[in-house]
């Protein structure tokens, strides 16, 4: 059953504007919030079982809880870098419904004890980011931002913070870093963000969609939340069809929708009586699913245990016409170009392999071509500082691995 909870009034004219978003109930979860003491909002959130929307699916109320009770200050640090090829709901639900966000930031800041908060937003998205800067000063306005909001004493600023372009900045140790004004590399971890983060103080980092759920948490109760998707993985989860299907788009659906369903059902079947050969179930980075695969629950564990992931619930689908070596190549010429080059593995792998696909694209390919493939990218593979290295190598494994006898016909 499809139920619309966070793009329930996308289709409403000027729901972006303050008045609109209270006309239909908005702030009341910040209203209740702030009756509310910060340790039961935490268990709520914890108790929705609501899994990191950004990739790696890790719980937000646990991520929350890491964060120490020291004297210092605190920080939380949207992603709304979006950067992974193939995803693009985050800057709809900010173009759409900024102030859901924002209310899920001033929830989220107030169970923490922050009072300030940044928005990192993917340099491309000007448009985007001008919407929420004006929903920010709208909410400014109305008393739901800066000093003594709402007369409960909590103080809490949001900026919008605009990235240069880097894929890698969207890995939370580098946007904290771009953050910071200097080059986006990431982090040796530990010590992990919540205990040392940004300005080297606790810091939460989650992501758009991540945080835009808050509200809905708290003024539903996290039973209700946990209702709409699965036991161990609460409410519904947003995902952004794109290739050839008859309906590319956006479509909020309970987690655990078969991913055959998205494809058939919700967006159309396949273009011009196409023909299904793969699809690419969470941006980019996932490892490829092939045709008869598809048949499959989408949500993080279920993927997991097929060997791909949701990451960021971007579907993109291939069909018969296009060929996997034509893909292989996109990808690895990507990855290649957005590799920060701290990690030899990493940097020295990933153009190697796009080199080396190049000239398979080119027919100047030899036998020992898709071993050398298959080898580079497993030494890639847990290698690296961040998870850009399994990012890149994960979708070239698979490709290789299930698509062989397509790549050596074109040898």
């Amino acid at each position: 059953m499809r139920e619309k909870i966070l793009t329930r009034y996308f289709g409403l004219e000027n729901f972006f504007k303050i008045d609109e978003y209270l006309k239909q109930g908005g702030y009341q979860a910040v209203q209740k919030a702030l009756q509310m003491k910060p340790d039961e909002i935490l268990e709520e959130v914890k108790k929705a079982n609501l899994r990191g929307r950004g990739g790696a699916g890790f719980p937000a109320g646990v991520k929350w809880g890491f964060v120490p009770k020291v004297d210092k200050p605190k920080y939380l640090c949207v992603n709304a870098d979006e950067g992974e090829p193939g995803t693009f709901k985050d800057r709809y639900i900010i173009s759409h419904n900024p102030h859901l966000l924002l209310e899920g930031i001033i929830i989220t800041s107030y169970c923490v004890g922050i009072h300030s908060a940044y928005i990192y937003i993917r340099g491309e998205y000007e448009a985007v980011a001008l919407r929420l800067e004006g929903a920010i000063a709208e909410a400014h306005e109305k008393g739901f931002l800066g000093k003594n909001i709402l007369k409960s004493g909590f103080d809490l600023d949001v900026v919008v913070h605009r990235g240069a372009g880097a894929y890698i900045c969207g890995e939370e140790t580098a946007l904290l870093e771009s953050l910071e004004g200097k080059r986006g590399n990431p982090r040796l971890k530990p010590p992990f963000p919540a205990s040392v983060g940004l300005f080297n103080c606790p810091t939460v980092i989650n992501n758009v969609e991540t945080v835009s759920n808050i509200p809905l948490v708290i003024l539903n109760g996290a039973d209700w939340f946990v209702g709409k998707g699965l036991p161990k993985d609460g409410g519904t989860r947003i995902f952004g069809v794109s290739g050839m299907v008859e309906k590319p788009g956006i479509y909020e659906l309970p987690l655990g929708t078969s991913l055959k369903d998205i494809i058939f059902k919700h967006a159309g079947g396949m273009k011009k009586g196409k023909k299904l050969k793969a699809v690419i179930p969470g941006g980019m980075s996932a490892p490829v699913l092939k045709a008869d695969e598809v048949d499959i629950k989408m949500d993080f564990d279920t993927l997991v245990e097929a060997g791909s992931m949701l990451g960021s619930a971007a579907v993109i689908v291939i069909d018969t016409g296009t060929s996997m070596l034509d893909v292989l190549k996109t990808v690895t010429k990507f990855y290649a170009h957005e590799s920060c080059g701290q990690c030899t593995p990493c940097r020295i792998g990933t153009s190697w392999i796009n080199k080396i696909v190049k000239r398979m694209a080119e027919g100047k390919g030899s036998k020992k071509d898709i071993d050398n493939i298959l080898r580079l990218a497993s030494n890639i593979l847990g290698k690296t500082l961040c998870p850009l290295g399994d990012a890149a190598a994960m979708p070239i494994l698979s490709i290789a691995k299930k698509f062989r006898k397509e790549l050596e016909a074109r040898l």
